[in-house]
């Protein structure tokens, strides 16, 4: 049974696609920081190796989440790992070597570039597709990721006063 909530088929399906493409972003990233949780090495293994499992902890739940919102929305999500690299924004593959660093700056771009997707589609879903409820629900992903890149960047001593 098709939901009844105020928006149209029409709508309804172009925010689930849109939805479908940061999920597919979001799987990315949560496996780019478990490749992080597993791989890192260096003096500052240990912390780093805890920080990536907080992270993909909390990107695990996003995931969740977000695939939920899209079936709330009446629409199936397409979980398969093609599927998720033919609809994302981000690269698979990282740049430089097992460091932390290397690590945090990979990660920190991928959030960003999700930061920047969910606030245009917050003012898409609101304005063009009539969805305050998914424009809502955007938002906070993309307070979550402010907040994920903020960390990152602390890490990296990159935070300005």
């Amino acid at each position: 049974m098709e939901p009844s909530i105020g928006i149209t088929d029409t709508n309804r399906l172009a925010v689930a696609n849109e939805l479908a493409k940061l999920l597919s972003d979001e799987y990315v990233l949560f496996t780019k920081t478990k490749n992080a949780h597993w791989n890192i090495e260096g003096a500052d293994f240990y912390e780093k190796h805890k920080f990536f499992e907080n992270q993909f902890g909390e990107l695990h739940q996003l995931i969740d989440d977000l695939a939920e919102r899209i079936r709330s929305l009446g629409h199936y999500n397409s979980a398969t790992l093609k599927n998720f690299l033919a609809l994302t924004h981000l690269s698979e593959t990282k740049e430089g070597g097992n460091d932390s660093k290397a690590f945090i700056k990979d990660l920190l771009v991928d959030h960003e570039s999700i930061i920047i997707h969910c606030r245009e589609n917050a003012l898409r879903f609101a304005s063009e597709f009539k969805d305050i409820g998914s424009s809502d629900f955007v938002v906070g992903l993309l307070k979550n990721h402010e907040k994920m890149a903020w960390l990152l960047r602390a890490h990296l001593g990159l935070i300005s006063h």
